[in-house]
């Protein structure tokens, strides 16, 4: 067996692992390659193979950094199947289509700059009807049931509690009169999160590909994230003020409203209206209540103790259309608007901001990580002057921040995670985190006596 790292190596963006395995071609995940413009659209584009020859694709969740290349995959030739669990097949349909969108986007405002200066105009790197063309090769499969994608090979997906349907991909080869079992993580979860089950733990693992993220940071308890939220809440409704909340569309809108939900069904705060205005988060939202199934058991059990979903409940309204979205700014009152983006640099999220940030009853609640630069940030940084739509606003709302949401293991759980697998593990294989997190966790792991442990660059290959 070969593997060839083609992303997600030393950083935390475009996941993308080659394997091939007695003369055939398997890819696990199809990430988009996220940074510097032009460095962005050349790593997209151009892929290490020939797309035609890859035999099967195993996709692991639908976030964009492990799946959003997959229109520009099919787009080149890939025509075989894409395994994946139900929840994320259907989830990355609607993000396929967001990202496709969010390209053509790009590319036109590009494109009117080229015009300008004279010079020729440049195609997306893929477009609506190419994300179209993706839906079709999905092949859904449930969590701990057999598929053989490439002969010799005998895959099942695995809880990984990270998003909705997010899977570890395991793999039991049979080579050249050998058998050995080659575990992905994908993303790892963490314990004790809203909604979601916990990560199942590697067993009987020879070859471990595992992601990193935060191999240097331990995370916060959940609870204490939860009790934060309710209290930053409790008091702006004593201001009769409104909590504005930037939130990425997937996993975290999800998080918060189950949250406030629990919090107004068990009296731990008033019951006032909840609006999630983004279009993406909506549909989102919809395919989480497809599949109760995949929610831990304290949800399940809130569910059938309190007989409504997990994911509504009266005081939510989901926003339709943009009519209703503007019809926001003349609600008066304590309320709360989730809306995206997440680093609120685009989307129905900068309309909220601007409305809502001179009144000092207001909160603006950032619940995620903010890249330098984002007017997310600037916020997270509560500058007194910020910049929307090209006009300076006075930051007079207060601003809160919430750590420990991150649906992202932590240290800690890294650690067991790779702990479970040392019986008999034969090589560690580090990838999706940045080097200093690579470097702490490596010396952490080394400490437990894991070893040998390998950190790819891009494009590296290693024979198993």
């Amino acid at each position: 067996m070969k593997i060839t790292i083609n992303g997600a190596a030393q950083t935390v963006t475009g996941s993308q692992y080659l394997i091939e395995i007695n003369g055939s071609k398997l890819l696990l995940e199809c990430g988009l390659f996220q940074g510097k413009r032009a460095q962005t659209y050349e790593q997209n584009q151009h892929f290490s193979f020939p797309p035609s020859k890859v035999d099967a694709l195993i996709l692991s969740h639908a976030y964009i950094d492990h799946s959003g290349n997959l229109p520009n995959l099919v787009k080149q030739g890939f025509s075989n199947p894409i395994y994946t669990t139900p929840p994320t097949a259907r989830l990355a349909d609607f993000m396929l289509l967001d990202s496709a969108h969010i390209q053509e986007a790009d590319i036109e405002y590009i494109n009117r700059k080229r015009e300008r200066r004279g010079e020729t105009p440049v195609e997306p790197l893929y477009t609506i009807p190419d994300a179209e063309n993706v839906q079709h090769l999905f092949k859904r499969v449930n969590y701990n049931t057999e598929f053989e994608p490439v002969p010799g090979v005998t895959a099942r997906l695995v809880d990984a509690g990270h998003i909705l349907g997010s899977a570890a991909i395991v793999l039991d080869v049979k080579e050249n009169g050998r058998r050995f079992r080659l575990w992905f993580s994908g993303d790892i979860g963490r314990e004790n999160l809203p909604l979601l089950k916990d990560p199942i733990l590697p067993e009987d693992v020879d070859y471990l590909i595992m992601e990193c993220t935060y191999g240097d940071k331990p995370h916060r308890d959940p609870q204490l994230a939860y009790d934060e939220l309710r209290s930053i809440v409790n008091d702006t409704i004593a201001r009769k003020g409104k909590v504005i909340i930037p939130a990425f569309a997937v996993g975290r809108t999800q998080e918060i409203v189950y949250s406030l939900n629990t919090m107004m069904t068990n009296d731990e705060m008033p019951k006032i209206p909840v609006f999630v205005d983004s279009p993406l988060a909506v549909n989102i939202s919809n395919v989480f209540q497809e599949f109760p199934e995949y929610f831990d058991a304290e949800t399940s059990k809130f569910i059938r103790e309190h007989h409504h979903p997990a994911l509504d409940f009266p005081q939510l309204t989901y926003v339709q259309t943009l009519q209703e979205s503007k019809s926001l700014n003349d609600k008066h009152g304590p309320m709360i608007i989730i809306s995206a983006s997440g680093m609120a640099e685009t989307g129905r999220i900068l309309h909220h901001l601007k409305n809502n940030i001179e009144n000092p009853n207001n909160t603006i609640l950032i619940v995620s990580w903010q890249a330098p630069n984002t007017l997310g940030r600037r916020l997270a940084d509560r500058e007194p002057l910020v910049n929307i739509f090209g006009e300076q606003y006075h930051r007079r709302a207060q601003v809160a921040t919430i750590g420990g949401l991150s649906a992202h293991a932590g240290q800690n759980m890294l650690l067991k995670y790779a702990k479970s697998s040392s019986s008999q593990l034969k090589r560690l294989i580090l990838v999706h985190g940045e080097p200093k997190a690579a470097q702490v966790f490596r010396e952490k792991l080394t400490e437990n006596g894991i070893e040998p442990i390998l950190y790819p660059s891009q494009g590296q290959s290693m024979d198993i």
